[in-house]
């Protein structure tokens, strides 16, 4: 059971969210909040498998939640759900550590999707989003070039990160068992530095390493 903390500010459509979610085999929805005021002490309470977060609320934001949750709880897994697809809250949720970031107006089924695939390790984002992100890192330049010691194998997964693929396409791509795939990824991670795979497709993107 996949469980879920959702963070909604509009009354109607946390109800909405926390309807379809609960009502959806395999997933329980644990609480549903208006906004992030208290977001260590419930994350902490209710120790969710995935928040849903939305990014424009009153008093403590999503981008402010999202951060006040990484500071504790740096394997909790956070999963942007907002209107905005410009570039500023793209760039800020992906630097704080979001697991994924989608939008509202996504079909339910899809969205039922995109939490199970946060929620087993995924990094899932709408095609509008993957867009901004590309568009955001395109123009940076890494004059060192460096590829961090990475085989060709792990480069490899990493351009297939890059391209949005998740772990079952990349081992069906590459003819390996998933947890090979999650093997190479976990080296990548520490090559790399990084904590998620928005942070890998980023730092691939900043220092051209694909």
């Amino acid at each position: 059971m996949t469980k879920v903390l959702i963070y909604e500010d509009n009354p109607q459509l946390r109800e909405g969210l926390t309807m379809l979610i609960d009502g959806s085999e395999g997933f329980s929805v644990v609480a549903a909040f208006k906004n992030c005021n208290n977001v260590q002490d419930e994350v902490a309470a209710f120790k969710p498998d995935i928040v849903l977060m939305d990014i424009d609320m009153p008093g403590t934001n999503g981008i402010e939640g999202l951060k006040k949750i990484r500071e504790q709880f740096a394997d909790t897994k956070v999963l942007m759900l907002t209107v905005f697809d410009d570039n500023k809250n793209v760039f800020e949720a992906i630097r704080s550590g979001a697991n994924g970031y989608i939008l509202k107006k996504t079909p339910p089924a899809r969205l039922l999707e995109y939490i199970a695939e946060a929620a087993s390790g995924g990094a899932p984002m709408t095609a509008s989003i993957a867009t901004q992100v590309l568009k955001m890192f395109s123009s940076l330049h890494n004059e060192k070039g460096e590829d961090y010691n990475l085989s060709e194998r792990e480069k490899q997964v990493l351009q297939f990160l890059v391209n949005g693929y998740s772990y079952k396409m990349i081992a069906a791509e590459m003819f390996i068992a998933i947890d090979t795939v999650r093997s190479h990824i976990k080296k990548i991670y520490e090559k790399l530095h990084v904590n998620s795979k928005s942070e890998a497709v980023a730092k691939a993107f900043k220092d051209k390493i694909v």
